[in-house]
């Protein structure tokens, strides 16, 4: 189980899926909601989100306001449970 956090888990172009999926579970539904499955696939141990995204086609434009909008997303959560005290 991932250690709770004492602020909002901010990704990065350089975390790895494998990372993410045990750090933060709800970042990789983030991330399929942008088609980036990476959690499921094989090579997830190595790829970073740049690697993935590069993989999938997608923009370094892309890929800077996909991370934006998570991180965002990932703040408002955590913000939420924070004034709810269910962290």
């Amino acid at each position: 189980m991932a250690t709770p956090l004492t602020a909002p888990y901010v990704l990065t172009r350089y975390d790895s899926f494998s990372v993410i999926q045990f750090d933060c579970p709800r970042a990789v539904e983030l991330l399929a909601d942008y088609g980036l499955h990476c959690s499921s696939c094989a090579l997830n141990e190595y790829d970073s989100i740049e690697i993935g995204v590069s993989r999938h086609g997608m923009s370094e434009e892309e890929m800077t306001e996909m991370l934006e909008e998570i991180n965002e997303q990932l703040a408002k959560e955590w913000d939420g449970a924070h004034a709810h005290g269910t962290l």
